[in-house]
C-alpha cells in the first residue's frame, strides 16, 4: 500500500538559464540508455520520456526549479537528496524513483563520477571530521536519536523499536516487531536467569520484552541521554528495575562477563574503523560458553570498498558517522578481534522494506503532529526522502539486514544438532 504524499511546496523558481539547460542535456544523455522501466521528466522545457515502459506506470518526476540540474552537477545524490527538502523536484512515488535508478546502477555511478570533485571532497572531509571517538561518538548519536522522542513516537510501533520488524502474513507493524523480539530471543535462547548484555539499548524494546516473556536479567547500555530517559521511565513503569539495568555509557567502557550479548542495528554507527574493537568488545564480555546475535544493515561485499570512500544523503543528512558493514567485512572483523565464530545467519531485507513502508505512511499521516512539535517542511521532506530511499534500497537488494549469531568455543547446541531451530 503505497503512504501519503507530503504537499508539494510552492517554490519561487528560478527563470531557466542556459547553463541551466546545457546541466538538463547532460543528465537526459546519462539518462538515455535507461533500461527496465520508464521515467517521465517535467519541467521548465517539457516533458521527456526516458527508459522503455515495462506495462507498470512510469516513474513520474517533476522538476519545479531548474536549479536543481545545478545542484545535481556540482553535489551528486547528496544534493540531489537536499534539493527533493527544498521542493526543486517532486516525485508521486520516490521509491519507485529510487527503484528504478538501482536497477541502473552503472548509470547512476557514471552521474556520481560526474560530480564536482570539490563537492565531494568537501563531504569526505565533513565525514572525517564526524569520527565515532567517544566524544565523537556522542555527537554523532545525538545528531540523530535525540531529535526528540515524541518525534520518534510519532511512526514507530508502540514498543518503540527502532530497527526492521520480521514479517508474515498479513502481519501489522506491531505483530512483525514482536515477531522479530521473539526470533531474537529464542535464536540465543534466553531463560529465566540468563544474564544478558545488550549494546544499544534504542528505547528499551528488547530488554523489556526479554526481561518480562523470557525471565532473564538485562543491562543494556546507551550514550543517547534522551533514549537512556525513556527507557529508564519504561522500565520503571513496567515494574522491571530487578530485571533491567540502564547505562548511560559507552559500549567500549563496559565491564563484566555475560550468559548473552546482543546488539541490535548499532554497529552502523560505531564506524568502520572500529568493527574490530566492537567485536573485540562483544568477545570480551561473554563467558566461555556464551552467544552474540547482531542484527546488522549491510551493504552488498563488491560494493563495501566503494561505499566506505564515498559520502551519500544518509551519512550527511540522518546518521553523521555512521558506515553500513558487509557480511564479510565483519566476519573478518569479529576473527581479527577475538574467538567467535558465525554459527547462524539470515537475511530478511525485504522485511525491512516492508517495516519502512509502515514508518512512512505512520509518518506522512502525522505530518501535523510533526509540525506542532517544531519540525519545518524541508526537515519532513528530507525524512521522507529517507525513508523511501531507504525502502527502495531493500527492496532492491541494493542494502539487506541480517541477524548473524555468534558462539564462543565453550557453546554448545541447545537443539539436536541445529543451533537455531523452529524459529520463525
Amino acid at each position: 500500500m503505497s503512504p501519503p504524499v507530503l504537499s508539494v511546496p510552492a517554490v519561487d523558481a528560478a527563470a531557466p538559464t542556459a547553463l541551466d539547460a546545457w546541466l538538463r542535456q547532460r543528465v537526459l544523455r546519462s539518462l538515455a540508455p535507461l533500461r527496465h522501466g520508464e521515467l517521465l521528466l517535467e519541467d521548465a522545457w517539457g516533458r521527456q520520456r526516458l527508459g522503455v515502459a515495462d506495462g507498470a506506470h512510469p516513474v513520474h518526476v517533476r522538476v519545479a526549479d531548474p536549479r536543481f540540474y545545478r545542484a545535481l552537477a556540482l553535489g551528486g545524490s547528496v544534493a540531489a537528496g537536499e534539493a527533493y527538502g527544498d521542493g526543486l523536484w517532486h516525485s508521486d512515488d520516490p521509491v519507485a524513483l529510487v527503484r528504478l535508478l538501482l536497477r541502473n546502477r552503472d548509470l547512476l555511478d557514471t552521474m556520481e563520477s560526474g560530480s564536482a570533485r570539490p563537492a565531494s571532497a568537501a563531504l569526505r572531509a565533513w565525514h572525517a571530521l564526524r569520527g565515532n571517538t567517544r566524544a565523537g561518538a556522542r555527537r554523532n548519536i545525538a545528531a540523530h536519536y535525540d531529535l526528540g522522542n515524541d518525534f520518534f513516537g510519532l511512526f514507530l510501533s508502540p514498543d518503540l523499536m527502532y530497527s526492521s520488524a520480521l514479517w508474515a502474513g498479513d502481519d501489522t507493524l506491531e505483530s512483525a516487531s514482536t515477531r522479530k523480539l521473539d526470533a531474537v530471543c529464542r535464536k540465543l535462547g534466553l531463560r529465566e536467569g540468563l544474564r544478558v548484555v545488550e549494546v544499544g539499548t534504542g528505547w528499551g524494546g528488547l530488554a523489556l520484552h526479554a526481561a518480562r516473556h523470557y525471565g532473564c536479567h538485562v543491562t543494556t547500555t546507551t550514550i543517547s541521554r534522551e533514549q537512556h530517559a525513556l527507557a529508564s521511565e519504561r522500565v520503571a513503569e513496567a515494574g522491571l528495575q530487578d530485571r533491567v539495568t540502564v547505562l548511560l555509557r559507552d559500549y567500549r567502557d563496559l565491564e563484566g562477563r555475560f550468559d548473552r550479548v546482543v546488539s541490535i542495528e548499532m554497529i552502523e554507527a560505531i564506524g568502520a574503523r572500529y568493527q574490530e574493537a566492537y567485536f573485540g568488545k562483544l568477545a570480551a564480555l561473554l563467558e566461555d560458553d556464551g552467544l552474540a546475535l547482531v542484527q546488522a544493515i549491510t551493504i552488498e561485499g563488491h560494493r563495501y570498498e566503494q561505499a566506505l570512500r564515498s559520502v551519500d544523503f544518509i551519512k550527511r543528512h540522518i546518521f553523521p558517522g555512521s558506515f553500513i558493514p558487509s557480511v564479510h567485512g565483519m566476519l573478518g572483523a569479529s576473527a581479527r578481534a577475538g574467538d567467535l565464530q558465525l554459527v547462524h545467519l539470515e537475511d530478511f531485507g525485504l522485511s525491512y522494506a516492508r517495516t519502512l513502508n509502515a514508518w512512512r505512511s505512520r509518518f506522512l499521516a502525522a505530518r501535523d503532529q510533526a509540525r506542532g512539535l517544531g519540525y519545518d517542511e524541508r526537515f519532513l521532506r528530507l525524512w521522507d526522502f529517507y525513508l523511501a530511499y531507504c525502502e527502495g534500497g531493500f527492496l532492491e537488494r541494493s542494502i539487506g539486514v541480517s541477524h548473524l549469531l555468534f558462539a564462543r568455543p565453550g557453546a554448545r547446541p541447545g537443539h539436536g544438532d541445529r543451533w537455531v531451530a523452529g524459529v520463525a
